[in-house]
């Protein structure tokens, strides 16, 4: 399928869900109705997801590869690994509060959803001062007992991981409202602010772990600044917790095995860092990274059509429609398949000339492996697809156990290829982590197929509510 097929697939079966969604009987309202008469408007919120996603991952990227071009590779080598800390704790995060989120807003509590958001928006913000307390005590040990480990980038990670954290909340809370254009918008404030801060950084010569955190997370208390009132918060009055004296214990359920599951989906990519560093050195950890950070866009592409997806299997998970389940992810899971095909591709004619021109020459010796990496997403596209099913499907337990064989195979294989192969065994690594991830997933997924939502899945959304297109 090419893209412009994946587009209207995705905005018709988004507004398919909403159709579902809204009425049990009764019909949209005339404006959805011209809608599916108009492609550009049914191609409006994935090219706002597109945007958002290009735009909130570009201003990353930019900082990186300012770093990567300024500094040494060794002083790179400790941000990438500051970084890949960060990485470890969204996840986390993912797992305390995004991805329940996720799947129970868009469900099972889409009929309370701004009573619903008032509680998550709480509970991310004690999450991001918890991690921030944990990481600003981390700092002042490693300071006193480990002064090798202790680096301005770890500081600058713990003085805005609540913000950063933050940010990625924001910008989740506007999918599920079906509002991309202001995830979107958010992303555009970042991004510039991101840009000017780091211009003005390079010409001061300031730029350093510590200020690229801080430019990021200046980036995004200027996105907060600009579009928190867009959060469909509703009236103060009735809290959540009084129609669901139980949900912590339903959340707990769900949550855990996403939690557990952040801990070991990092030695499916983020641990390579960490074994490279071990075995091989800093210089190695850079130099990853920087090829890393080349085929990180087509990721982010399907993580822009995964914030659409989502919760539109959720969705129809809730209500039983499993029809329509099953027909978006297999048709979804065709056109990953074929665009990873086709980015590595696109790697194989054109990552040396890239790796060229984004680096100023300094990282031209990769090139060679740069293709092989590119593999990667291919390899892991299609899982990807499976872990949404799931999700949708609230069953997180099946997703840990893919993760966890992934580790195993980090650690007996990974680790072996690293050693004995160096940084081309790291990638071999994460080749073999990601197809055992892949094939777990694609196990768990047919041996457990179509089960019945809960009971107290909602059918209808109420009319007025955010999540009605």
């Amino acid at each position: 399928m090419c893209p412009e097929g994946l587009f209207h697939l995705i905005a018709e079966e988004n507004i398919r869900s909403a159709d579902a969604a809204v009425n049990n009987g009764r019909s949209l309202s005339g404006w959805l109705t011209s809608a599916l008469a108009m492609p550009a408007l049914r191609l409006k919120p994935l090219a706002f997801s597109f945007a958002d996603q290009a735009l909130a991952v570009g201003g990353v990227f930019l900082v990186n590869v300012a770093l990567a071009r300024v500094q040494t590779k060794e002083q790179y080598g400790m941000f990438a690994l500051s970084y890949s800390m960060f990485t470890f704790l969204s996840g986390l995060h993912n797992a305390a509060i995004l991805e329940p989120y996720t799947v129970y807003g868009s469900g099972r509590y889409r009929a309370r959803f701004s009573e619903y958001l008032r509680l998550m928006a709480t509970s991310n913000i004690w999450v991001g001062l918890l991690l921030m307390v944990g990481l600003l005590s981390a700092c002042v040990f490693c300071r006193w007992f480990a002064p090798a480990l202790a680096s301005r980038a770890l500081v600058g990670l713990g003085l805005t991981v609540a913000v950063l954290l933050s940010g990625a909340f924001l910008r989740r809370v506007f999918y599920l409202q079906r509002q991309p254009a202001f995830a979107a918008g958010s992303s555009l404030v970042f991004f510039i602010t991101v840009a000017c801060a780091l211009w003005l950084d390079l010409k001061l010569h300031w730029l350093n772990g510590l200020s690229a955190f801080l430019i990021l997370a200046l980036g995004w208390i200027a996105a907060g600044a600009g579009y928190v009132r867009k959060l469909a918060f509703g009236k103060a009055g009735s809290r959540f917790l009084s129609f669901e004296p139980r949900y912590w214990q339903e959340h707990w359920r769900y949550a855990r095995w996403v939690f557990v599951t952040a801990f070991v989906v990092q030695l499916t990519g983020q641990g390579y860092y960490w074994i490279v560093a071990e075995f091989l050195s800093v210089k190695e950890v850079a130099e990853l990274k920087v090829m890393y950070i080349l085929v990180a866009p087509i990721d982010q592409f399907f993580i822009a059509i995964n914030y659409l997806v989502l919760p539109t299997l959720a969705a129809y998970y809730a209500a039983n429609r499993m029809n329509n389940y099953s027909s978006l992810w297999r048709k979804v899971g065709l056109s990953t398949l074929g665009l990873t095909g086709l980015f590595a591709l696109v790697v194989r004619a054109f990552g040396k000339l890239a790796i060229h021109i984004v680096y100023g020459g300094k990282f031209d010796a990769l090139a060679p492996l740069l293709f092989l990496l590119g593999l990667l997403p291919v390899v892991m596209g299609i899982g990807n697809t499976f872990n949404d099913a799931l999700k949708a499907a609230e069953k997180p337990k099946l997703i840990f156990y893919a993760y966890l064989a992934s580790g195993v195979a980090t650690v007996f294989g990974g680790i072996p290829l690293v050693m004995h192969f160096g940084l081309r065994g790291a990638v071999y690594g994460m080749l073999l982590s990601g197809a055992t991830y892949t094939m777990l997933l694609s196990f768990g997924f047919l041996l457990n197929p179509r089960k019945k939502a809960p009971p107290q899945a909602p059918a209808l959304v109420p009319e007025g509510d955010p999540l009605g297109v």
